[in-house]
């Protein structure tokens, strides 16, 4: 398993700027991660990992807002229905990092990611940061494209 430090190392080699901030309570959810951090809930950027028939995708949103299965489905040439929340062992295999502490880089390999373009829409925003009381604060999200290759692709809404 990863841990900050980890994330720490990654982010070095990548010249990304930011810092893990380590707060006093767990944040098991946007909004309780942005109460700790005295922001907005869509300055949150969660990580979810989902599996499809040809592997997994890292998608990347803000807020509260909800990852629209379809949208995945329809980006990956696949039914909804193949288009699934990936279970904690696999989120551990494949990311280094537990449920709800995924950071959006600095996996032990690289990920397929998509990121929704709202995520960018803010310059500093906030991240898993390892650990479930870490939070990483980054200083450009573009970073997240840039180090990860991220595909922007709007999650929100449904293809038309």
């Amino acid at each position: 398993m990863l841990t900050p430090n980890d994330l720490l190392k990654f982010m070095g080699k990548n010249t990304i700027t930011g810092e893990i901030l380590f707060l006093d309570a767990p944040t098991p959810t946007v909004e309780a991660a942005a109460m700790a951090l005295n922001t907005q809930p869509n300055r949150i950027a969660k990580s979810v990992l989902f599996t499809l028939p040809e592997g997994t995708v890292l998608a990347i949103t803000c807020g509260t807002s909800l990852i629209e299965q379809r949208a995945l489905a329809s980006a990956f040439g696949v039914g909804r229905k193949k288009v699934k929340l990936a279970d904690p062992k696999t989120v551990l295999q494949m990311t280094g990092y537990p449920v709800g502490t995924v950071p959006p880089f600095g996996h032990p390999q690289p990920l397929r990611t998509v990121i929704d373009p709202r995520v960018l829409e803010h310059a500093l925003i906030y991240a898993g940061g390892g650990e479930h009381n870490a939070m990483l604060r980054l200083d450009n999200s573009q970073d997240i494209v840039r180090v990860s290759d991220a595909t922007i692709l709007n999650l929100h809404d449904l293809p038309g």
